[in-house]
């Protein structure tokens, strides 16, 4: 007796047929003229400063001990930092008290976008800056916190030159 079993030639089933294009063409993505990719900037144009990550416990741990700026939707913590790097260093936190992930995840992109928009121009050049997020945040409308943060940065700042003056004259 042979081990081979009796297979049917035919298919057993109906199978869609093959996909062959029709005879208008393919309109799919056209072919031809395609243009090169556009060349991009390597480095950010027209920042004076550079805006670098803390990512480091301890330099949050460091930032907290520098001035500090209360406002209703955060609180800025700035630190000069003393090198010679004219880099600003921002670091982000918002605690499980403000809310769940998607709360503190919208918050953390607001302050982002409002570090990057801000802090080039009115941010301390050579220091640290932290923003804790503040229950009241997230429901703040943007151009309030923006107008919070200028006002902190400000407020610092002042503090600040007016510490190193106190220095200099002593």
């Amino acid at each position: 007796m042979s081990d081979e079993a009796h297979l049917s030639a035919e298919q057993s089933r109906a199978q869609a047929p093959a996909r062959l294009p029709r005879a208008d063409g393919d309109r799919g993505r056209p072919q031809g003229d395609r243009r090169p990719p556009q060349s991009r900037p390597q480095e950010a144009v027209g920042l004076a400063t550079r805006i670098d990550r803390l990512t480091r416990r301890a330099d949050y741990l460091a930032a907290n001990a520098g001035r500090r700026a209360p406002t209703p939707g955060f609180v800025l913590l700035v630190r000069p930092r003393g090198d010679d790097e004219p880099a600003i260093r921002l670091g982000i936190t918002v605690s499980k008290k403000v809310g769940g992930a998607v709360v503190r995840n919208r918050m953390k992109r607001r302050f982002r976008e409002l570090a990057r928009i801000v802090l080039p121009e009115d941010g301390i050049a050579g220091a640290d800056h932290v923003l804790i997020g503040r229950a009241g945040g997230i429901g703040r409308p943007f151009a309030e916190l923006r107008a919070d943060l200028e006002r902190a940065l400000a407020k610092i700042a002042r503090s600040i030159s007016s510490r190193n003056s106190v220095a200099t004259k002593g």
